[in-house]
């Protein structure tokens, strides 16, 4: 741990319990993750292929896994995860397709995918009806919710053609055993909050996680965190 001063240092020795960090932009922050992770590695407190570090960027994930094959030679890093929030829920459906209600190799459909089946569904309504109804399900999804949970949260009539909306969409992508970009972040929660026994198995494979500029998490990634981190 040269070169570190000392809130670093304590923020690196810190295994039990959780630990925020708060500090500025170029302070450190993803050398502490990096340190930390060596740290784990080499006290042989948990194998690399336990240790889990989640970032909001493919840029930034791609740096921390550079940062990290420097600080740790040879094949000590091996198995270790680093991944964005959406990769990490894409390999938790891959493996926990079933429980999903998908089948092996299921589709993800990008932001023009999903656009495409809601102008199909809103029978050519205009594109920023399209764009709003978009978005609407997309904040649905980020929250956690459901189709149906959705509805029941719904109080004025746009919102509850939204959810209406977002149920048949959602029944669309069903039909296509596909899934889009949000539904990477809600399904495991789904997952995890309704089967104790998936959520134990992802505690083993996962023993420490650390997440980069947490502070950005919304619900549903909040919620992914609290079950794979467990109390």
């Amino acid at each position: 741990m040269y070169g570190l001063n000392p809130p670093q240092s304590a923020a690196v020795l810190h295994c039990e319990g959780p630990l925020l960090v708060l500090a500025g932009a170029g302070s450190g922050k993803t050398r502490v993750i990096v340190e930390k992770i060596a740290h784990l590695i080499a006290i042989g407190r948990y194998p690399a292929k336990r240790i889990a570090a989640i970032t909001f960027t493919n840029k930034s994930a791609k740096e921390m896994r550079e940062r990290v094959a420097k600080r740790i030679r040879g094949d000590g890093a091996e198995g270790l995860t680093i991944c964005t929030f959406h990769a990490l829920g894409l390999k938790f459906l891959q493996i926990e397709h079933a429980a999903a209600g998908l089948k092996r190799g299921f589709s993800i459909f990008d932001s023009d995918d999903a656009a495409a089946q809601i102008k199909d569904l809103m029978h050519g309504a205009k594109p920023d009806a399209i764009e709003d109804a978009k978005n609407l399900i997309s904040r649905a999804k980020n929250a956690g919710l459901s189709p149906e949970q959705a509805m029941a949260a719904a109080r004025s009539t746009r919102e509850k053609e939204a959810a209406s909306l977002y149920e048949r969409y959602q029944a669309r992508l069903t039909t296509f055993n596909a899934v889009d970009f949000d539904d990477l972040i809600r399904l495991p929660v789904q997952i995890l909050e309704a089967n104790e026994d998936i959520v134990m198995g992802w505690r083993e494979r996962i023993g420490y996680l650390l997440v980069d500029e947490c502070q950005d998490t919304n619900d549903a990634q909040y919620r992914l965190l609290k079950m794979l981190a467990g109390p």
